[in-house]
């Protein structure tokens, strides 16, 4: 399998990171602070021991998978990998300096994609001089886990490498979803305006968070209920995409709601931060 490089050790950047170490990949975790490429590493490990805890893995898996996993805080170390992900917090500056970076960095050959959730691709890599090797990529929380990953093109994104991105995808044994470059894509433009609107009636009083969660388990299918989805995704994430889609289409559909905004001010960010819609002591 090919090395590949992941910019960003957060819970995206981890997560991404441990999809592909059980894929058989080599990945490198990249952070300017090694401290918290160790910290995406130790989170990788954690989880992978808990894989173990419920029977789906062998301690010989972890073994494996962790020896193939290595945090890293300088572009130089990764020079080998063939595909680079970058998976920093959704803030456009931040990632186009990434990918001026990455750009000067890494052969033409080596494949420059990007895990924004919200951002448009184009915007993100307009440094980049060869615009063949850009592509979206955009995995969800927790990514070892979802099926799913949209794929988004660039206008001059080549053949060559759309197929082997989709051949990555198919490796780590996920769906690809083909999207074009539009403000939040599918997945989010459907899903997080529908949080924001459940925490707009239990912020109304129309039902209690449990109630919401369950009308929505039973009532539309659905695995998990909104309030407990949001907590998993990160509040503040969704609040960082409702404002990027109020922001590009101008809709006070996309309008975040104030207790979004309020409990992010707060520091509730969900499971991360230990709180948020549910206590997770």
């Amino acid at each position: 399998m090919d090395a590949v490089c992941i910019v960003g050790a957060g819970t995206m950047g981890s997560g991404i990171a441990q999809a592909f170490a059980q894929s058989g990949y080599k990945v490198f975790l990249l952070d300017l602070n090694i401290e918290l490429a160790r910290k995406g590493v130790q989170r990788i490990l954690d989880s992978l021991d808990e894989e173990v805890q419920k029977g789906r893995i062998t301690r010989l898996d972890l073994d494996s998978i962790s020896a193939s996993v290595h945090a890293v805080h300088d572009f130089e170390s990764c020079k080998e990998a063939k595909l680079v992900i970058e998976a920093v917090p959704e803030d456009l500056n931040t990632k186009q300096m990434v990918f001026n970076k990455l750009d000067s960095t890494f052969p033409t050959d080596v494949i420059l994609a990007s895990n924004t959730s919200s951002l448009s691709i184009a915007r993100i890599t307009e440094s980049v001089n060869a615009q063949k090797r850009v592509i979206g990529m955009h995995f969800m929380n927790p990514a070892p886990v979802i099926n799913l990953v949209e794929i988004i093109r660039g206008e001059k994104t080549s053949e060559e490498v759309y197929g082997q991105v989709l051949e990555h995808v198919n490796n780590l044994g996920k769906v690809s979803a083909i999207v074009k470059d539009r403000p939040g894509f599918v997945l989010n433009r459907i899903l997080i305006p529908m949080i924001n609107e459940a925490i707009c009636i239990f912020e109304e009083g129309t039902a209690s968070v449990e109630d919401i969660d369950k009308v929505m388990i039973n009532g539309a299918n659905n695995q998990i209920g909104p309030l407990a989805l949001a907590d998993l995704i990160g509040l503040d994430v969704c609040l960082e995409i409702m404002k990027a889609l109020h922001k590009a289409f101008g809709d006070d559909k996309y309008k975040p709601c104030r207790l979004l905004e309020q409990m992010v001010a707060d520091g509730k960010l969900g499971r991360k931060s230990r709180s948020g819609f549910y206590s997770y002591e």
